[in-house]
């Protein structure tokens, strides 16, 4: 989707935005990108040089190799916010966000004609661009500017069913009580997001957000459905676009906590858990310790990886060494019968033999790395952690002594803080709180006193913590899934599994997610009219040409989170999810911020790119 901006000095050409988009992909970004930018550029038929900014880099990196630029006639990439040598005769696009600091850095590159660093600039915005920033940028450099445009590109596409906007910042701003006043901003950003996420998907979707357990959920969904309202009001061809079949439920990061703090045993989760994995990139030796540092990137093109980072673990080591062998064997197949023309085909197939037994390798690593500390320790955790996340033992027999069960974490000299915070969150969140005295005693006995604003500050996200006496509220109720085959030790299912299933089979009560927009109809849930107009099973029928669902968490998702939107698209074949986030956390380092909440932090580390 492109808006353009309709002034007289400026020719524009909305281009043709591609059809049938399906997930939130890189492919799908990149066919973006490649209508609205580089093919709008091509008609010039001249090599360019790109700018971009931290945001724009970070987004072409997600959508592809900067090499794929040199197809789309690109020579050079350059930031601009550095000093760069002036190239005169050569023409730049500008792939930038519309922010101060971005427009001041093209508005630098034209100061005067005769001191142009450039021939003249193709400006493309990742969204809109506020009219005194326009004006200013007008003002200056008009006579440079060929073309200016806002694409919409401004989330960036994680995996083919997963979305991050990349604002870790938020969770301080929209949860630390020394922010409480300014998250306003925050929440106007991260609705324009969502926004260009909505219109790179081509859809216009019903709103729903969780009214518990605070109200940034209902603040963000209702500024979503007015810049929804406003963008599909303005859009091509002046036409209103109607609510597609699609709906977009937004959440508060404290609707499950549990999820966020156990020691998951999927492949994904677990290897960022427990691995230091840093921007996707693992790294290991080949030949034991003394041997060579390799790196390699999990990433959607690795398609072993795509395989099995759902699995769990046990499959996983008995999937890999599986697959080594049949590598091995079609090899020597081929190098049984010597011919020249055997060779020929060997010495073309060899790459990709190599290629195959070097991810296998990869993930063999990593599963046998995930394997070692789970055996140290971690093994000994998730029987704890999953008799305390679900209340009953493996046999569905109810815990009743929960303390009993957190003890032998807690006096075990091998698990380290961190492992034991995270049994003591599970006993509160199991028991919906604990006493100021009980709380007390766990943090001194533990020795956790630095780390104590790891437990505390649980409250800021609205999850109980500290609670009188005596008046300990029930845990809520879940899906019965007791007859649904898992291991022992991940019996415990992630709440959005629940919600993404009930707001696909229009279960989710009204009270507790209601609409702040008019609903499509294939999705009207009890009680709206065409639901009693029809058949109850009639709903599914409607999403048969494909629908989504589109699931947002305040405040950042698990991996386990991100599993469960492929899992409920895989049996629900009508219906796509979608998840996405303000970033994504670990364990560690969401109770790292949990902690941060009660720190206060200087303006220019938590304020947004265009404060």
């Amino acid at each position: 989707m492109v808006h353009l901006h309709q002034h007289n000095w400026i020719t524009s050409i909305a281009p043709a935005t591609p059809k049938h988009v399906s997930a939130v992909s890189a492919s799908t970004a990149t066919a973006e990108l490649k209508a609205a930018v580089f093919d709008d550029c091509r008609k010039e038929e001249e090599w360019k040089i790109i700018l971009l900014d931290d945001f724009t880099t970070k987004l072409l990196s997600s959508c592809g190799k900067m090499t794929d630029l040199l197809a789309e006639g690109i020579t050079v990439v350059e930031n601009v916010y550095k000093n760069r040598e002036p190239v005169p005769n050569m023409k730049a696009i500008y792939l930038i966000t519309p922010t101060a600091k971005s427009v001041d850095g093209l508005i630098n590159d034209f100061v005067s004609k005769s001191s142009s660093k450039y021939k003249a600039a193709y400006v493309y915005f990742t969204d809109f661009c506020d009219d005194k920033l326009f004006n200013k940028m007008k003002s200056s450099c008009s006579k440079a500017i060929r073309r200016c445009k806002e694409i919409n590109i401004n989330f960036f596409p994680y995996e083919s069913q997963v979305f991050t906007l990349d604002v870790p910042n938020a969770f301080y701003r929209c949860y630390s009580p020394i922010m409480e006043k300014t998250n306003d901003n925050v929440m106007e950003q991260i609705a324009e997001q969502i926004v260009t996420l909505c219109a790179t998907l081509e859809e216009n979707p019903g709103v729903r957000y969780r009214s518990k357990p605070l109200d940034n959920a209902s603040k963000l969904a209702q500024l979503v459905e007015k810049k929804l309202e406003n963008y599909y009001e303005i859009d091509q061809r002046s036409q209103v676009k109607g609510k597609t079949h699609s709906q977009l439920l937004i959440i508060d990061r404290g609707f499950d906590p549990v999820s966020t703090v156990l020691h998951e045993l999927t492949f994904q989760a677990m290897a960022y858990d427990l691995l230091p994995i840093e921007n996707d990139t693992y790294k290991y030796k080949t030949e034991g310790a003394s041997g060579k540092e390799r790196e390699a990137i999990l990433e959607e093109d690795d398609d072993l990886w795509v395989k099995i980072r759902h699995r769990h673990i046990a499959d996983v080591l008995e999937e890999i060494p599986k697959l080594m062998k049949e590598v091995s064997s079609k090899r020597k197949a081929t190098e049984g019968k010597l011919s020249l023309s055997n060779l020929a085909q060997l010495m073309k197939k060899m790459p990709h033999f190599r290629k195959q037994i070097t991810k296998q390798v990869v993930h063999l690593n990593i599963a046998e790395d995930c394997m070692s500390k789970f055996k140290n320790n971690i093994e000994k955790l998730c029987k704890v952690e999953q008799d305390l996340a679900l209340g009953t033992d493996v046999e569905g027999q109810k815990v009743k002594d929960q303390m009993r069960v957190l003890l032998p974490v807690l006096l075990n000299k091998n698990h380290d803080s961190y492992d034991k915070i995270r049994a003591i969150l599970l006993y509160i969140f199991s028991t919906n709180g604990t006493t100021q005295e009980n709380l007390d005693k766990l943090i001194q006995n533990v020795q956790i006193e630095n780390d104590s604003d790891m437990i505390k500050n649980w409250k800021y996200l609205g999850v109980p913590v500290v609670i009188a006496a005596g008046s300990q509220q029930r845990r809520s109720s879940r899906k019965d899934r007791s007859s649904e085959q898992t291991f022992q030790l991940s019996r415990w299912t992630p709440v959005i599994k629940d919600i993404m299933e009930d707001a696909i089979e229009n279960k989710l009560d009204t009270k507790d997610w209601p609409y702040c927009s008019q609903c499509p109809a294939p999705w009207n849930g009890s009680g709206a009219v065409s639901a009693r107009n029809k058949p109850k099973t009639s709903y599914l029928d409607d999403r048969k040409s494909g629908s989504r669902l589109i699931v947002f968490v305040i405040g950042g998702i698990t991996y386990s989170e991100m599993r469960c939107a492929y899992e409920v698209s895989q049996a629900y074949k009508s219906c796509e999810v979608i998840i996405g986030s303000t970033h994504i956390v670990t364990p560690r380092r969401l109770l790292d911020d949990v902690k941060a909440l009660t720190v206060t932090k200087s303006k220019d580390t938590v304020f947004f790119k265009n404060e």
